[in-house]
């Protein structure tokens, strides 16, 4: 969880991620109607009462108790994320009892109320779980050698399993509450080691302070050699206008191949404007300094520039530690690539693509950045991943807020931060302008969504393609921005590409907001 180099290399013993969820069903083809929200949009995903049920496996009886089965995996493999909501948006409270049952076992190795389990402040320690906004999230790990199952004492509302899967012969241990208990010592520390990132090892600095005028470009030739970035920082003289964060890209090329193109605020997670959070990957600090810690490998050469599309001149500092790195068959360029478009209508219903990739590799995050026009909640998108060439994705979500690990989207217009996960910005509130109505529902403007992934990264072997639901309950016009974040092999490729004239072109705030 905390080794950044091996997220740059292709997994040792490639597996693909799983997803559980409670989906609607009806979701079956994308050839399904799109000018309602039925069918390949249907929207009802959860189970509430006798007319909105079998968003869940089965139901089975245990030991004289009806349990319903919400996940459940043949073969090797490991539970790396959950997420549940609250039922009721105002009260996490609940009685809902969760037991994980591993390699076909009567009794489950872990039982407890779902929300004690997982939200940070039972069995599970934070930031390993943790309360978002209204939700209950788990990040630790639950191995599991010949077959995991997880059910609920009731019929469960929202939920999201995510799964490594494994090839047959992998050898895994399962989890046991022995491991778990002489783990404790190590789960401190990675719990500490989350909550205070730094660069994992040390190199040689370079950098340049550059006052850039409109349209112009400034290059940094990285040291020669196999190497890797270790740390990339960034600070600009001003953001006093918010739309410097969009117009001022990052460009990076590896061994002559360009992977890097991406406004700063969708590379280091701040979308428009300056908007503070620290994760385990990013750090974007209060005084303006943007920090990334991914590990970007190369064999011969590298190159890192800045370029100013905005009309007014910006000054730059930058600067790019650069350490050592053994390259081998599993060593990996990284990517981060970004799309924008304004307008986007929401009508009819559509699938917004985020990326698709052709090769192999492995994806580890993207950054959303939102314009609404109106008060009413925007993001009852699911996100649905395919993966190889799958006729229906692996992954198939609940809703956008859901992808970034909070709930009652149209409520939790508020900051907050997490090493995985954050939601920097929020209508007009970010970690320097806190929510103080909780009742308060607005949510136009702009929202700025980020999510990393260290066990929950994405191989690929022949492509890999995310979409995201464009599924507001208004008719209306948005603007969508995405930076998402990839390692791919010299021949593995994407349909992104550099998109100058869309980075000028930044969604207007509504007239009540400007």
């Amino acid at each position: 969880m905390l080794d950044r180099d091996a997220v740059a290399r292709f997994p040792q013993h490639d597996f693909r991620l799983k997803q559980d969820s409670s989906y609607n069903r009806e979701s079956v083809t994308p050839e399904a109607p799109k000018m309602e929200p039925t069918g390949w949009f249907a929207n009802r995903d959860f189970n509430n009462g006798s007319k909105q049920t079998g968003r869940f496996i089965r139901t089975e009886e245990n030991d004289g108790r009806t349990e319903w089965v919400i996940m459940e995996d043949e073969g090797p493999g490991a539970i790396v994320r959950s997420w549940m909501p609250w039922r009721n948006q105002k009260s996490g409270e609940t009685t809902t009892i969760l037991r994980i049952y591993v390699d076909g076992a009567s009794e489950p190795v872990i039982e407890g109320n779902q929300f004690e389990l997982f939200q940070g402040k039972g069995m599970i320690p934070f930031p390993l779980a943790h309360e978002s906004l209204r939700s209950a999230v788990s990040f630790f790990p639950i191995p599991y050698a010949k077959s995991c199952k997880v059910t609920v004492s009731e019929l469960p509302f929202f939920y999201q399993f995510t799964y490594r899967e494994y090839q047959d012969e992998v050898a895994v241990k399962s989890f046991t509450m022995d491991d778990f208990e002489a783990a404790a010592p190590l789960v401190e520390e990675v719990c500490k080691t989350l909550l205070h990132p730094k660069a994992e090892a040390s190199g040689k600095t370079v950098r340049f302070r550059k006052t850039l005028a409109p349209d112009a470009e400034k290059s940094l030739k990285l040291p020669r050699g196999v190497a890797a970035v270790r740390e990339l920082s960034v600070k600009l003289g001003s953001y006093e206008d918010p739309e410097v964060m969009r117009k001022v890209v990052l460009k990076m090329s590896f061994d002559g191949k360009d992977t890097v193109w991406c406004p700063l605020g969708d590379f280091f997670g701040s979308g428009i404007g300056l908007n503070p959070f620290q994760g385990w990957f990013r750090t974007v600090a209060e005084d303006g300094s943007l920090r990334a810690r991914w590990v970007m490998p190369y064999r011969k050469s590298a190159t890192v520039s800045v370029v100013n599309l905005s009309d007014e001149a910006v000054s730059v500092e930058l600067e790019a530690t650069v350490g050592d790195w053994q390259w081998d068959e599993r060593s990996m360029y990284f990517h981060a690539e970004w799309r924008g478009q304004y307008p986007v209508p929401t009508r009819p219903f559509s699938d917004w693509n985020y990326v698709t990739t052709e090769g192999r590799g492995v994806y580890v995050g993207d950054t959303l950045t939102i314009m609404n026009p109106v008060a009413k909640w925007w993001g009852e998108g699911d996100e649905k991943i395919f993966v190889d060439g799958e006729d229906f994705p692996s992954i198939f979500g609940t809703g956008t807020e859901d992808y970034y690990a909070y709930s009652w989207g149209g409520r939790s217009t508020d900051f907050y931060e997490h090493p995985f996960h954050a939601q920097p910005l929020a209508h007009k509130y970010n970690k320097l302008n806190r929510k103080t109505d909780s009742n308060e529902r607005n949510t136009m403007g702009y929202s700025v969504e980020t999510r990393t992934r260290m066990l929950d990264t994405m191989p690929f072997g022949s492509s890999l393609q995310l979409d995201m639901e464009v599924w507001s309950g208004t008719d209306c016009e948005m603007g969508y921005g995405v930076g998402v974040y990839w390692y791919g092999f010299a021949d593995t490729a994407s349909n992104r590409k550099p998109e100058p004239q869309e980075v000028r072109n930044v969604p207007p705030l509504p007239d009540e907001m400007k």
